[in-house]
């Protein structure tokens, strides 16, 4: 496999990504997500993964804007990255028996 070559690569973000991998249950994840960022940073990450899932399920905009609350620039871009992107959406998906090959 070729390895990734992030826009966003840098040793403060390889720190962050180790980190990340250290944790070890859910859990672990609230605690150090709580005290990392925000509580409206933490709901948006998560609002932007449901805005992928239905994307995903074919849902409408307007489905998913009644849905989650996600704007539709919002929902714009998760689609953008959907289709656009880097998979990192995809790779989750996949993991979760959302998306099929």
């Amino acid at each position: 496999m070729v390895e990734f070559n992030s826009r966003i690569k840098s040793k403060q973000v390889d720190e962050l990504f180790d980190a990340i991998l250290m944790l070890r249950d859910k859990e672990e994840c609230y605690r150090f997500f709580e005290d990392l960022c925000t509580i409206k940073e933490i709901n948006s990450i998560a609002q932007r993964l449901e805005v992928a899932k239905l994307l995903t399920m074919k849902k409408t905009y307007t489905e998913i804007e009644n849905i989650t609350g996600a704007s539709t620039a919002t929902i714009s871009r998760v689609n953008r990255a959907l289709n656009y992107g880097v998979d990192g959406y995809k790779i989750i998906l996949r993991r979760q028996g959302i998306l099929k090959d």
